[in-house]
């Protein structure tokens, strides 16, 4: 029987600002279910166009906080997306208050982290973009 890529789960310790974070990328909510015996919420996400669910990035809420988050999910590594315009994103993502932790120096390739700490990489569909400040000498802040 052949596998079949489901989706990426990730946990949250805000939902309303993580799933604002997504929705910054592009992602919108595909479905939710709440869950009062086990007092969880999960909403799954996914980029426009991509409904049938073999896309989405699951955010798992518990309802009764989780201590269990590592402070550094170094050990998920990272989800990657696709964008239109690497620039134009990144500068969204900086006037919305997001770390452009590698930025888009190449034109091609860029990382910042969610409200949760999961490391997100930005990639320029096509060819790389030319290099453009002040993208070009921009160091990286923190890690990534």
């Amino acid at each position: 029987m052949p596998i079949k890529y489901l989706h990426t789960m990730v946990r949250v310790k805000d939902l309303d600002t993580s799933k604002a974070f997504y929705e910054m990328l592009g992602l919108h909510e595909r479905r939710r279910m709440e869950n009062e015996d086990g007092r969880f919420t999960l909403v799954f996400m996914c980029p426009p166009g991509q409904d049938d669910g073999h896309a989405d990035v699951e955010l798992t809420y518990n309802w009764d906080g989780d201590d269990s988050l590592p402070d550094d999910s170094r050990n998920f590594g990272h989800l990657a997306y696709t964008v239109e315009n690497i620039y134009e994103m990144c500068q969204m993502l900086m006037e919305n208050g997001v770390t452009i932790n590698r930025p888009p120096r190449d034109g091609h390739m860029a990382f910042v982290r969610s409200p949760d700490n999961i490391s997100i990489e930005l990639l320029q569909a096509g060819d790389a973009l030319d290099a453009k400040e002040p993208w070009a000498s921009m160091e990286n802040t923190g890690h990534w």
